[in-house]
């Protein structure tokens, strides 16, 4: 009697030992099926028929260059700057950036944000919306001025060609947005990059043309 009971067990157990057997099987196929269905959607791809990656050329900020928009964005300082508060103290960052077309307009912007990228993106927007007309005599400026902003005074000559743009950063930055290739500049006094883009702001907006 206990030899026909010893037999049912042993033919129920048979089927439990094979099941994890079958689903060890059955996970490379799977796989396999996954490898194929990704395969065939690169292939399906149109920028894969193109020879070209898929990431390349297809920007996600939708950030043009330089050479594309023709606009020159040159970033002169970033700062950290802390906002203190009853709940403590809060960091962000701060960007200062010039943005001209090289044909007599230019614009500058002062923005902060919670991350340097935000900062920098901020301050471009910003920057090409308060572009302002400059008045220009072939490659120089058509006289000599002084640009003034707080305890920053920026002198700015006209220069003959060939002489070149002899300025400072800010005030090269500001030049070459402008689109001036000849001119003599001098900074009197306090040389903080914020009162020295005013003030040679200042003075371009003050230009007169003959």
């Amino acid at each position: 009697m206990n030899k026909p009971m010893e037999e049912n067990n042993a033919e129920q157990k048979k089927p439990e030992a094979q099941a994890p057997v079958q689903a060890k099987t059955e996970k490379p196929v799977a796989q396999r099926q996954g490898t194929t269905s990704q395969a065939s959607s690169k292939d399906q791809d149109p920028r894969r028929r193109q020879g070209r990656p898929a990431g390349q050329g297809y920007a996600k900020s939708g950030r043009r260059s330089e050479e594309d928009s023709g606009m020159v964005e040159k970033v002169l300082a970033i700062n950290r700057i802390t906002k203190v508060t009853k709940g403590g103290k809060k960091l962000s960052f701060r960007a200062l950036v010039v943005v001209g077309d090289m044909n007599g307009k230019v614009g500058y912007a002062l923005c902060k944000a919670s991350e340097v990228a935000t900062a920098i993106r901020k301050a471009m927007a910003t920057a090409k919306k308060n572009m302002i007309p400059v008045r220009l005599k072939g490659t120089t400026i058509p006289h000599e001025i002084i640009g003034r902003c707080g305890g920053s005074e920026v002198l700015l000559k006209p220069a003959s060609d060939g002489t070149g743009v002899i300025a400072s950063g800010p005030v090269r930055a500001i030049c070459d947005g402008v689109g001036i290739h000849n001119i003599l500049t001098k900074c009197h006094r306090s040389n903080n990059p914020i009162n020295v883009v005013k003030a040679t702001i200042d003075g371009l907006n003050r230009l007169k043309s003959f």
